[in-house]
Parts: structure tokens; sequence; C-alpha cells
């Protein structure tokens, strides 16, 4: 834990204010962490869903933390810091000091995501300690829909069954891996067989099984708070694309999503112009400019 700013921080070289401190928040930081993250809802709808779970902003069982920003007792911006970084209201300009406190925690992150400049700065306070990258993708539209979606939802999509667990992990992994390259069992296949089927217990998973049992799409709510959640995991199965089916899926995906909260978003790679159009097609619209840095 850094109760201060301590010498070897970039930020610090560059000239950060003398008073400004970075730490490990606990349980008496989560008020502010909430007031925080509640100026963008969308944007920090990662960290309003932790929230939400866990009611407090301590280390978790698992070992993730939050790092804040202070200026005397104000918190000015915060960064989730367990399997990934994930920056909340931080200014790029204190990146520095949260980029060199994640580098020293000795922890490894799979990757960066959040707000485009704020994860661009972290990155290039990490490149400082020698952290390279395997994929950068620093022009992602954040893309939100309040309301019904300009498409006919396509009836079919339902939440996913644990009795289908079998279908939809494969179908999972598979989107995974066409996403960022690799198999997400390189770690070992229960971790993430634990989290997709923790998402279908929450009721946070969405899929539909034709007669023949196979997977014709699916998503999952990933980050789910009062105010809005965050769709993820988007697939369709490769034998039904390009026949127009995916406009009425997302459409179901925004009703059911909006039975938990009023807002549904996502992001989206800016070079995956069909999905783009898809997406636009059934009502969502750009809201802000995410990146993700995959280590």
């Amino acid at each position: 834990m850094l109760s201060r700013v301590a010498p070897w921080l970039a930020s610090r070289r560059e000239g950060a204010a003398a008073g400004v401190a970075v730490r490990v928040l606990g349980g008496a930081d989560t008020a502010q962490l909430l007031e925080l993250a509640r100026q963008e809802p969308v944007a920090n709808a990662f960290i309003l869903s932790h929230l939400e779970a866990a009611g407090t902003a301590s280390p978790t069982a698992g070992g993730a933390s939050i790092l804040g920003v202070f200026d005397g007792g104000t918190l000015l911006g915060a960064c989730w810091a367990g399997a990934n970084l994930v920056p909340v209201q931080l200014d790029p300009e204190l990146a520095g000091l949260v980029a060199a406190a994640a580098h020293h925690s000795g922890r490894r992150y799979a990757s960066i995501f959040g707000p485009a400049e704020t994860v661009m700065a972290l990155f290039a306070g990490l490149e400082q300690f020698g952290q390279t990258a395997h994929e950068i993708r620093e022009d992602q539209p954040l893309m939100s829909i309040s309301g019904p979606p300009a498409v006919r939802p396509e009836p079919a999509l339902g939440f996913g069954q644990l009795a289908d667990f079998d279908k939809i992990l494969p179908a999972c992994a598979a989107m995974f891996e066409e996403e960022v390259g690799y198999s997400p069992y390189l770690g070992g296949r229960e971790y993430y067989s634990r989290r997709v089927k923790g998402l279908i217990r929450a009721g946070h998973s969405l899929a539909h099984l034709n007669d023949d049992g196979d997977v014709v799409f699916k998503a999952e709510l990933g980050a789910v708070t009062p105010e809005a959640t965050q769709v993820q995991g988007v697939w369709m199965n490769p034998k039904f694309r390009g026949l127009g089916l995916s406009a009425g899926y997302m459409a179901a995906v925004v009703v059911m999503a909006q039975t938990m909260a009023p807002v549904t978003s996502l992001y989206v790679n800016g070079f995956n112009t069909r999905a783009r159009a898809t997406y636009e097609r059934v009502g969502f619209q750009q809201v802000g400019t995410f990146a993700t840095v995959l280590f």
C-alpha cells in the first residue's frame, strides 16, 4: 500500500502536486468511490457492478484491489487492479502514479480497458517499467441505448440455463479466442468455466439454442447496475452468419437487459464496421470512446 507519493513514481518526477497520494482503498472509501463512479454510470459500469455486488471498496478475497489517487482526503480518481486494470474517473495526468503503483504491486494484468485517453496514459506509464503489449485497440466506440430497440427483437433469445452449460461454454470460449487471439483455457479451464457458470446462475447469460442443440447466438451482461448494463461476449455461430440475424438478436438483448436497468451499453472495436452498423441499426448511439491494451 502506498500512503504517499513515492520518489520512484514517474508523475512526481513530472511535477505532480506534492499533496497527491496513491493508496489501496478500504471500506471507509466506498462512499467516495461510489460518488465518483456515478458521475459517468455508463463508462463506469464495471466498477459500479462490483460495488453493487461486494458492497465495499475493500480488497477482494482473491487479491484484487482498487487504487485511489487522493489530494488530502479527496478521492480524485481510482483504478481497479485485479486480473485487469480498469480506470475510474482517472485524469490521464494522474495515470503515471497509478501505473507505477500497479507495477510495484507485483501483479500481472491481462489487459487495461476503459476511457481511451486514460487507458493509453496508463499503458505509457507501464511501458516505462518495461511492460509490452500483445495488442493495442485505441478506438473502441462506447455505445448505449435507452428505450425500445429500433428493430423487432428475436423472440427465441432467452436466459442461459445451467442445463445447457456444456453447449454455452464452448461458444463462450470460441468468442473469446476470436476476440483476443488465444484460448481462455491457457491458464486452466476451471477459472473460465466458473466465470461462465456464474453468469448463467446470475441470469446474465443470454443464448438461443436451436432444436439441434447448437448455440445460434449468445451474449452476456458483463456488468449490471441499477443505472446501466454492459453487454459483452456477443457471438453468432459461424454457421448462421451473413443471414441478417444479428440485429434481431441484439434487439432482444436490449429488451432483456432493460428488465434490469434502463440503459444498455457496450463497446466495440472501431474497425468492426459490420458490428457497428448492426448496433446503430438497433438504436445504439456512441457516447464515448474506450480503448483496450492486451498483454
